[in-house]
């Protein structure tokens, strides 16, 4: 799943190519994709990319026009299976519903334009066309993005203060800290040495603020690291960065004990025992803290 690092990078990649460039033609492969009709999707044909910004994980395309519907965005959250497809030359082939992945198509005055894709039987990516990307609900549910400047320590306790929830629960909540998945949660809580099984409200204040310095330093690290790399290359990107996420059964570069797992229904975990759980494996259950 794309999380703010990678959605970052393409950001940064769509503001620098889309903008001043007029929207020319905009196809839905998947009607399931469109969340909105008012504005129509059709009503970016003529706009102009005026730039591109990240909400979360969700990716904002702004336009402008002349007519009655100036400042349409084309917001688009890539859910876990989505990505997005960019091409200095859009093809000319038909897209057959059903029939292809592409689930969206973008063509701009130039020639070039990207495509909306999602691999898998389980559709989840969302489009949309807002006048206020605000009207989209996962953007106005979102909790404080991490990486602001505004975002301090003392903030981030108040957000994990009474909660009774793990820690690895917390981080990947949108509502309360806007950006972070799977993967990223499980990179800043190696970084921090903590188990993800440990309660949000138990945490200490040196426990916060080790926490919070290794959330903004691994943030801020896996963005830099995808800066200017093109769509196509930062999934590779990410995998390379990562200590524990995706490294089950390899050596934790910090210590060389084994990579763990632990899994749920539809995802898992990965962690280092010696560095998060005093070497205690954890239990393979959603329920269970640790195995005795």
């Amino acid at each position: 799943m794309p999380e703010m690092p990678e959605v970052q990078g393409l950001v940064d990649f769509l503001a620098g190519r889309a903008a001043g460039l007029e929207i020319t033609k905009v196809t839905v492969a998947s009607i399931a994709v469109l969340k909105t009709y008012d504005p129509p999707i059709d009503a970016l044909t003529g706009t102009t990319g005026v730039g591109a910004s990240r909400r979360g994980k969700f990716v904002d395309l702004a336009t402008s026009s002349q007519g009655a519907d100036a400042g349409i965005h084309l917001v688009f959250h890539l859910a876990k299976a989505g990505w997005l497809r960019w091409y200095d030359q859009l093809p000319a082939t038909v897209i057959r519903p059903g029939k292809t992945p592409i689930a969206l198509r973008v063509g701009f005055g130039d020639g070039s334009g990207f495509d909306l894709t999602e691999a898998g039987t389980k559709k989840s990516l969302a489009c949309y066309a807002v006048r206020d990307p605000q009207d989209v609900p996962g953007i106005a549910r979102l909790g404080p993005d991490p990486l602001d400047p505004t975002f301090t320590r003392d903030q981030f306790a108040q957000l994990l203060a009474g909660r009774r929830t793990q820690i690895k629960g917390v981080l990947r909540d949108q509502s309360i800290i806007a950006g972070i998945g799977n993967a990223y949660s499980d990179e800043i809580l190696h970084a921090a040495r903590m188990s993800p099984y440990a309660l949000a409200a138990s945490l200490d204040d040196g426990e916060v603020t080790h926490l919070y310095d290794a959330m903004r330093a691994t943030l801020t690290d896996a963005v830099a690291a995808a800066s200017g790399k093109p769509p196509a290359d930062l999934k590779d990107a990410k995998r390379r960065g990562m200590a524990v996420h995706g490294r089950r059964g390899q050596a934790c570069p910090v210590c060389g004990d084994e990579v763990r797992s632990v899994f749920f229904a539809d995802n898992s975990l990965e962690y280092c025992p010696t560095c998060q759980t005093g070497g205690k494996l954890l239990a393979d259950r959603r329920l269970s803290r640790l195995l005795k």
